[in-house]
């Protein structure tokens, strides 16, 4: 007995003190692109290599309209070799959003006679939202959280990250947040994975079984909008093809921070002290 309290003591504390401290990311870990919408001159051959189509061109005229979707997005960096000078890699990871839209940017150009960008005349940068409904839930909840989780056909990677969530590093229970085996216990639902047409009545029936109040996390690009896989003969998309969502969480997969984040963003914690 002596000794197990003496190697515990030696141990120390391996939780991470996230989120009242930054997260410690390795200088190889690839986050959010950034944008420098001012000096971007052709969005094109970015456009062409992303793989989910996460920037988009749009031409009319004398103009060009580009779009950002970090709910596509899944960090490969591709876009960011394919234009270096206006787009960069970074270690940003916390994007958590209850709006969908919030994490759409565009920006409108003149155009050249070479279909090249000239002058910036418009910008809607990504930005989170408000958390009305989160604050609302965090009154019900009070300091617990019970979390009935869904594979609804993702590849496992966001899994595997949900799953470092209860191990001594992240130790989601210190928020008196823990994981139920039925909806009918749960207050969240956190759904990984594009909606495949196979999981799309056992999803519905889930969402109809919880309790209210109730949120849903849509976790991942493919929880967002079907990443990867977008909408085809087997999946429908995004998790709000089927069922409403309160919180998104970019990413491919998403971090076990940027998970902290987005579920403390649902109820609240995070939210209502950001204003």
């Amino acid at each position: 007995m002596f000794k197990i309290l003496q190697k515990t003591w030696q141990a120390g504390i391996a939780t991470v003190p996230y989120p009242d401290t930054p997260a410690r990311v390795t200088e190889q870990f690839r986050g959010r692109p950034e944008f420098d919408f001012e000096t971007w001159r052709d969005a094109r051959p970015a456009a062409e290599v992303c793989p989910t189509g996460a920037i988009s061109v749009s031409d009319r005229e004398a103009s060009r309209q580009v779009t950002v979707d970090y709910g596509l997005c899944i960090y490969c960096g591709q876009c960011a070799e394919a234009s270096p000078e206006a787009i960069r890699v970074t270690r940003d990871f916390e994007l958590a959003a209850c709006d969908r839209a919030s994490l759409i940017a565009t920006a409108e150009y003149t155009l050249t006679a070479a279909d090249r960008q000239a002058e910036l005349i418009g910008l809607s940068t990504a930005s989170s939202a408000s958390t009305q409904v989160a604050e609302t839930i965090h009154q019900v909840l009070g300091r617990s959280l019970a979390i009935r989780q869904v594979d609804a056909g993702s590849c496992n990677g966001c899994e595997l990250e949900i799953v470092a969530l209860n191990n001594p590093v992240h130790d989601i229970g210190r928020w008196g947040i823990h994981v139920v085996a039925s909806p009918r216990r749960a207050d969240m639902l956190l759904v990984a994975g594009p909606v495949t047409r196979t999981m799309e009545l056992a999803l519905r029936k889930t969402y109809a079984a919880m309790p209210d109040p109730k949120v849903v996390v849509a976790v991942g690009a493919c929880g967002i909008s079907g990443g990867i896989f977008g909408k085809s003969y087997a999946s429908l998309g995004g998790v709000d093809e089927v069922i409403p969502v309160d919180v998104y969480i970019p990413g491919c997969p998403p971090r076990p921070e940027a998970l902290i984040e987005g579920i403390l963003l649902a109820v609240g914690r995070l939210g209502s002290s950001e204003g």
